[in-house]
């Protein structure tokens, strides 16, 4: 496995309880600490030269993300699900605001991976770097 290379073989486990013949059941999932799924977005060339949540000045040209909780100066690697393209991106602003998506990459990261096609895709994020 991938994630023993770099040091992230610890897991989290998360409950899920679901009905079956009337009887409620809990299965705990194993997810890796460094793997994140979801659904991923980009700026637009609007926030082109805006502050970022870490006061840097948004970049669409760097290879750059946004992430609600992940501190900022985490590296990723994300690859796009639909094409196996991969980019390495680092964490520097907060978001996506929308309620469905994980993160938003910064409009180069987004090329990258060919994600300006699609506009939102589904992504596996692994940390490199925290």
């Amino acid at each position: 496995m991938v994630f023993s290379l770099f040091g992230f073989n610890q897991q989290r486990s998360y409950a899920t309880s679901y009905e079956d013949d009337s009887v409620m059941q809990e299965t705990m999932l194993d997810i890796p600490d460094s793997l994140i799924q979801g659904k991923a977005s980009f700026y637009g060339s609007e926030f082109n030269g805006r502050k970022t949540a870490n006061g840097e000045i948004y970049d669409e040209t760097a290879l750059t993300a946004a992430h609600r909780t992940l501190p900022f100066g985490t590296v990723l690697r994300v690859t796009n699900l639909r094409n196996g393209l991969s980019v390495i991106v680092r964490i520097n602003d907060r978001g996506p605001f929308h309620p469905d998506r994980v993160i938003d990459l910064s409009k180069n990261a987004a090329e990258e991976i060919d994600l300006i096609t699609y506009g939102v895709t589904d992504i596996e994020a692994e940390i490199l770097e925290q």
